[in-house]
């Protein structure tokens, strides 16, 4: 298991500025047309000059933190970087990029020839160099290895693997740049590290131009991992990066002639330098609050070097020539805006932490959650009795006092075996008094456990109550469409046949005061046989058939509608039958209702009696 560590590089945390480089490349070819020579001009290690284009009898002044003339040689530009380079043996990041127009001179910089190398063989031998002339006594083990992409055309292609097809640029937890399915080889020396990335060279992509003969078409990367790991506990492990990058030159398409592919390639290359352009502006400025490192390849995968984690250099290149002045006052303004970029290193370190026994403590919390299961359904039983309200059983669960049916056991046996001899008539006076207060306590339990069954007849009718509720609004519903047509619920009472009940009209008032469930039916006057059980026996057989015969055929021939007109039918019953009916045919009698799902046997004889009585008009 391991652990990453982020270390500052002493008591507080530092800051590393970007140190900017101005190399200005020899004259080349004639003099112009105009005989006017160079138009920049240094002025000593740090400064130059460059001739002001709205006034030629002016200049403007730039200072870096190192210039290089024209006679400048490749170790001297070298030794502008080196200092650099040690950080990445301590776990911390570094980078050196070359930029400016094309044809100023950064291949050359960077690549350099086999009789003048570059800043990229030669950082490589002095990193290998440096790793050598460490004591193996002090206890570190070091590891180097390479990675060589080009992004062409907005498209990471990995050099090492010539066939590899557009990589991603990803992001690990630790805001730290990666690609995956980059190709990473070991080296262990600088033959080793040139047999690779001489041939990875070639497959670079250059092309030429009106201005440059091999003109890169590419922005070229390399990258050097160096890994240290410890031999002793807690066997730390540091790794640092060195990005070392060749950038394409913008170009001014007027003048390079280019076309086709060629102009494709410097519209993709120049939309990539803009937005660096971009990021370095946003770095500088205060009010902006997102950096468009995401809007190209090349700045995401500068994010380290620009406002990141590494110690970084910029070369900035230059040309001497007039035809090349715009691009080179553009150049130098873009290099003074850069050098006010700090960036924030810091070690990048893993440390191995020793294994925790998982399994054991996963048995321990499930051992301390076992015990603790009963005191908690002790604490909940309690906490209910609490909220009951019932001082009996809340002492019946007491668990600091001892039930007095205890002490009384306790108090007899002490009397049986002579425990008492010197106070018998003491303890036979407590032993009454306990079972006086046992007596008591029992008959209030009684009491309590009484309260606890009118309160649940309470309930239980309460939520009879509540179920009637749905049935009467599916009725109040279904009677909605007609017009003030009162319908009468199932009665208690029956009237009989001949006679015409007269529904009592009562106000809200009345209703809420009575609170009954049902409408009162008042028989008429004189008609003594009125009875209240035994309903159907009451109604004339005749009478009684033809509402049989009534209901029926609703229920074989009625639509959906006037279905649901019946009494205890709504939509979902309605349509029950109207899939029984198209089934099985027609009811042949009302007892086949029961066939139909929902209508059990307890629901048929609450429908027939509501709709009977609702055909009669009752």
């Amino acid at each position: 298991m391991a652990q990453r560590v982020a270390v500052s590089d002493g008591a507080n945390k530092k800051v590393s500025r970007v140190r900017v480089v101005v190399r200005l490349r020899p004259y080349m070819g004639t003099q112009d047309e105009k005989d006017e020579g160079s138009c920049v001009r240094g002025l000593d290690s740090k400064n130059l000059e460059i001739i002001n284009w709205r006034n030629a009898t002016e200049t403007v002044k730039y200072s870096f933190d190192v210039f290089h003339g024209e006679q400048t040689t490749q170790q001297e530009v070298f030794l502008s970087v080196k200092p650099i380079l040690p950080h990445i043996l301590t776990g911390q990041n570094a980078s050196v990029f070359a930029y400016g127009p094309t044809g100023a001179g950064k291949t050359h910089t960077m690549m350099g020839t086999l009789n003048q190398p570059g800043v990229i063989p030669r950082a490589v031998r002095e990193v290998f160099k440096m790793v050598n002339a460490k004591n193996e006594d002090e206890g570190w083990v070091y590891s180097i290895s390479m990675s060589y992409l080009e992004i062409y055309n907005e498209k990471v292609l990995d050099l090492l693997s010539p066939g590899s097809q557009d990589l991603p640029i990803r992001e690990d937890k630790d805001k730290n740049i990666l690609i995956p399915g980059l190709t990473h080889t070991t080296i262990t020396s600088f033959s080793d590290f040139h047999k690779h990335f001489v041939p990875a060279s070639l497959n670079r992509t250059t092309a030429s131009t009106k201005i440059n003969q091999r003109s890169s078409r590419s922005h070229a990367v390399l990258l050097l991992k160096v890994v240290r790991t410890q031999h002793a506990p807690p066997h730390r492990q540091q790794a640092g990066k060195l990005y070392l990058i060749d950038l394409a030159g913008s170009e001014d398409n007027r003048r390079t002639g280019n076309q086709g592919i060629r102009l494709k390639e410097s519209g993709a290359i120049n939309l990539s330098l803009f937005t660096l352009s971009k990021v370095v502006d946003s770095l500088n400025s205060s009010t902006v609050v997102r950096v468009p490192y995401r809007d190209s390849k090349l700045t995401r995968l500068l994010q380290d070097s620009l406002g990141g984690s590494a110690h970084s250099v910029m070369i900035t290149n230059i040309a001497p020539e007039y035809k090349f002045y715009f691009d080179t006052f553009g150049a130098l303004n873009f290099a003074s805006k850069s050098k006010l970029i700090v960036n924030k290193p810091f070690i990048c370190e893993t440390v191995a932490v020793p294994a925790l026994p998982v399994k054991r403590a996963r048995d321990g919390q499930e051992a301390g959650r076992s015990a603790t299961e009963p005191q908690k359904k002790r604490q909940r039983d309690e906490k209910k009795t609490k909220q009951d309200g019932s001082p009996i059983l809340a002492h019946l669960h007491s668990p600091s006092e001892p039930s007095v049916m205890d002490r009384l056991l306790a108090l007899e046996k002490r009397v049986m075996n002579g425990g008492d001899k010197d106070k018998p008539d003491d303890s036979r006076e407590e032993i009454q008094e306990l079972k006086e207060k046992q007596r008591e306590l029992e008959s209030k339990a009684r009491l309590y456990n009484q309260v606890l069954d009118e309160r649940s007849a309470v309930k239980q009718e309460s939520a009879f109550k509540n179920s009637l509720a749905p049935l009467q609004s599916k009725q109040s519903t279904a009677s909605r469409g007609i017009k003030q047509q009162a319908v009468v619920q199932p009665l208690q009472v029956i009237l009989p046949l001949q006679t015409h009940a007269v529904v009592k009209k009562q106000s809200v008032c009345a209703k809420k005061k009575e609170k009954k469930l049902f409408h009162q039916v008042e028989p008429p006057e004189g008609k003594e046989n009125f009875i209240e059980t035994g309903w159907e026996s009451q109604i004339n057989t005749s009478v009684l058939d033809i509402s049989k015969h009534k209901i029926l055929q609703i229920l074989n021939s009625g639509s959906l509608k006037e279905l649901k007109g019946l009494q205890l039918i709504g939509d979902k019953k309605a349509k029950l039958i109207l899939g029984w009916r198209e089934i099985h045919g027609q009811f042949k009698k009302l007892d086949d209702l029961i066939q139909v799902e929902g209508m059990t046997g307890k629901r048929y004889p609450s429908f027939m009696k509501a709709n009977i009585l609702s055909v009669m008009g009752y």
